[in-house]
């Protein structure tokens, strides 16, 4: 029996946090090569702190590419916004130590005479879709990452210029009969210009999180936090070293469903840890876009060097109109058996879409015209309906 009266909450971080700046490094990255070769190869770990930015991880692609790589992620900095004394896009220095692809690694990888291409690691990965929002993700989520989008674009246009790049946001919602009620607390910290206090900031983004909001869902009883501890004029990789993959909960769910644990940034998609997360999102979101459940969570697994998937598992939480072992059965077959080949032919994975998805969350963005999002679809929903 599923919980209908409860409190839970999610919390998001800025494109300006230190661990999804390296997100973005890491993400940019992958782009270059991939716009290089869409079959290139890339594991890319970024470090980032005090005018300090370092790449590690392995690379197989064009020759000469990573002698292109500084432009282009100092270019990703100057976009996020930091131009700081502590970090600034074109004085942090740089280093790069990003080398070949592991042989052993692309032997298990590689397609080879009657051998499908493999999976890039052993692991386990998860989707979850919901209907307590239009996105289909869990609304305390949606909320916090809505929260921060909304300020950094009136960072990004000058609307806002006292706020800087870092921020986190944290949304605690109360169910009831299974569905947001109202939101009990709100916590908002964001780096600021000096001589600001947290009374100014709180009037000064009080407005642009109350549009993130349905109408009625923040009372006169909702608590509010804002820069609760005073000040926060040091931020960014200054004030704390960001590392990739650091923030795999904010990426997926906010925790309302589980997560495999691997990371997304910084890999190709040939990495399931990636690609398999994404199919997982897909198939989900279509389940609950077909009217078949309320909530969908599913679970899929590889072993490396192994093209076939060791398992589906497929989990309606008591809100299903189907069986969910006949989707166990069904939904691996739409995409060409959930191999790694089948999943990156079938979303169109191998494209440089991936550093848009380093901040605010990799699901519950709208599809773009030139494929970025694409596990977002809800192409499966006619199918799906016929099927059942």
């Amino acid at each position: 029996m599923i919980r209908q009266s409860y409190i839970f909450t999610s919390e998001s971080v800025s494109e300006g946090h230190p661990d999804k700046v390296a997100d973005r490094i890491s993400d940019t990255v992958v782009d270059a090569y991939l716009s290089a070769d869409p079959y290139a190869r890339v594991a890319c770990e970024t470090l980032v702190t005090t005018n300090r930015i370092v790449l590690a991880g392995e690379v197989r692609g064009p020759d000469g590419l990573i002698e292109t790589l500084e432009d282009k992620v100092r270019a990703a900095v100057r976009d996020i916004g930091y131009a700081q004394e502590g970090f600034h896009w074109q004085h942090a220095d740089f280093a790069c130590h990003l080398h070949p692809q592991s042989a052993d690694i692309a032997m298990g990888v590689d397609a080879s005479g009657n051998k499908d291409e493999g999976a890039g690691d052993q692991g386990i990965m998860f989707g979850y879709a919901t209907n307590e929002t239009p996105e289909m993700m869990p609304a305390a989520l949606q909320y916090s990452h809505n929260i921060l989008k909304t300020l950094a674009a009136a960072r990004h246009s000058g609307e806002r210029s006292e706020l800087e790049p870092d921020a986190k946001s944290q949304v605690t919602l109360r169910y009831e009969g299974g569905r947001p009620a109202h939101v009990e607390q709100i916590v908002l910290s964001t780096q600021h210009k000096p001589g600001l206090s947290p009374a100014d900031i709180h009037d000064l983004v009080r407005p642009y999180i109350l549009s993130v909001f349905p109408e009625g869902l923040v009372t006169d009883a909702t608590v509010w936090h804002v820069n609760p501890t005073g000040k926060f004029e040091i931020g960014g990789p200054d004030g704390d070293a960001g590392l990739t993959g650091r923030k795999i909960i904010v990426d997926t769910y906010g925790g309302a469903a589980p997560h495999g644990g691997g990371a997304f940034s910084g890999k190709d998609p040939t990495k399931v840890d990636r690609s398999a997360a994404y199919v997982c999102r897909y198939l989900a979101k279509n389940v609950v876009a077909a009217g078949l459940a309320d909530r969908c969570t599913l679970q899929i697994s590889y072993a490396i060097g192994v093209s076939k998937p060791l398992s589906f598992y497929v989990d309606l939480h008591d809100t299903g109109k189907v069986d969910p072992a006949k989707l166990e059965s069904l939904l691996p077959e739409l995409v060409g058996g959930c191999t790694p080949r089948a999943i990156r032919e079938h979303l169109g994975l191998n494209r440089p879409i991936y550093a848009r998805t380093a901040a605010y969350g990799h699901f519950g963005r709208a599809p773009d015209a030139d494929g970025g999002f694409s596990w977002e679809k809800t192409d499966l929903t006619e199918a799906l309906a016929r099927a059942f």
